[in-house]
C-alpha cells in the first residue's frame, strides 16, 4: 500500500486541488486520510480505482 500526497494526486489525476476537494465533498472521489497535524494523503489503489471507474463510465456514455 502506498500513500499519495496532494501534489501526487493532482499530477496523477490532472485535477486541481479545488476539484479534488469538491469531488470529495460530493462523494465522487476517494476520501483522504489524516496522517497527523495538517498532513493528509490518499491511498494510491483507491485513486487508481477511481480513475478506472472514470474510464468505465466513458465507455458506457459512448455506447
Amino acid at each position: 500500500m502506498r500513500f499519495l500526497k496532494l501534489k501526487e494526486v493532482m499530477q496523477k489525476t490532472a485535477l486541481s486541488r479545488s476539484a479534488i476537494y469538491r469531488k470529495m465533498n460530493d462523494n465522487n472521489f476517494p476520501q483522504s486520510i489524516n496522517l497527523g497535524d495538517r498532513a493528509v494523503a490518499w491511498v494510491d489503489s483507491e485513486v487508481e480505482d477511481w480513475m478506472e471507474a472514470c474510464l468505465g463510465e466513458r465507455g458506457v456514455r459512448e455506447r
